[in-house]
């Protein structure tokens, strides 16, 4: 596993052995952000279910301002960690040792607005989809010009709105898909 691109591209990436983790392929991190380009510039990133972080340090790489990592699995932390250690970066990343939804309830809570919330929940698990999806779409978290990338088994259909949340685009690669929503005009 390595970054793709940016100020660490190339730069491999400690990955996990044995851990119940998925890591989000590099071929599907290069589509995500060849989409995303210049808007990761300058933003607020908040990788949600982060895993070893790779989507988070792919936006760190490419300029995002600040990138906020969710995760809860005690091992999957310490990946984070010392991949964020391993290249050096220590001011434009926080780690939260939460659940993505308490997480993204302690962001809001702090008056946050992100630009951008990636979210990677257990392929397996589609009731944390829409719980999350759900819980997001009521917190000021996300505002108007937040875009809420989901990354799910390309088997799994979600919603194509949930609450005030709308799905814009669909990419498919292989066995997993990406979904982007954002707030419906007029919602």
């Amino acid at each position: 596993m390595r970054i793709v691109a940016g100020k660490f591209g190339s730069r491999r990436l400690a990955a996990p052995r044995g851990l119940a983790l998925r890591p989000t392929s590099d071929r599907l991190r290069e589509t995500l952000f060849d989409i995303l380009q210049a808007e990761i510039a300058g933003s607020f990133f908040v990788d949600a279910y982060a895993g070893t972080g790779a989507v988070g340090l792919e936006a760190l790489s490419r300029g995002a301002r600040l990138v906020v990592f969710l995760e809860n699995h005690r091992k999957a932390l310490a990946l984070i960690r010392a991949n964020l250690a391993a290249l050096e970066i220590s001011s434009a990343a926080e780690v939260l040792p939460l659940d993505a939804a308490r997480g993204i309830k302690l962001l809001a809570e702090r008056g946050l607005r992100a630009d951008f919330v990636f979210l990677d929940p257990p392929y397996d698990d589609r009731d944390e989809y829409e719980l999350i999806l759900d819980a997001l779409q009521s917190l000021p978290l996300v505002a108007a010009h937040t875009r809420i990338i989901v990354e799910r088994c390309r088997k799994l259909a979600l919603p194509a709105r949930i609450g005030r949340l709308e799905r814009r685009r669909t990419v498919e690669q292989g066995d997993a898909a990406l979904d982007f929503y954002s707030i419906a005009p007029g919602a």
